[in-house]
């Protein structure tokens, strides 16, 4: 599974880089980093949503306080 968060400045406003790294800390709590690929890219061009997160080119809006939802309700089922 490949996910992708933006890191341009307006999603870096808004706590890219804390959701990366909660991102980071919940794929090592669950022992997925064989199975995750964890990435950060430039402007995907949706600025008015907020941090944008892609789950294999599905793309959703996340905040630093939603990341840990975001986790389990939508990144842990796909990989089952």
């Amino acid at each position: 599974m490949k996910i992708t968060v933006c890191i341009g400045s307006s999603c870096h406003i808004k706590g890219s880089r804390q959701v990366v790294e909660q991102l980071q800390s919940l794929i090592a709590e669950h022992g997925l980093k064989e199975e995750i690929d964890l990435a950060g890219t430039f402007c995907m061009g949706k600025c008015q949503s907020g941090v944008n997160v892609t789950v294999d080119g599905e793309c959703f809006s996340v905040t630093p306080e939603s990341t840990h939802t975001f986790f389990s309700e939508t990144v842990l089922p796909r990989l089952k």
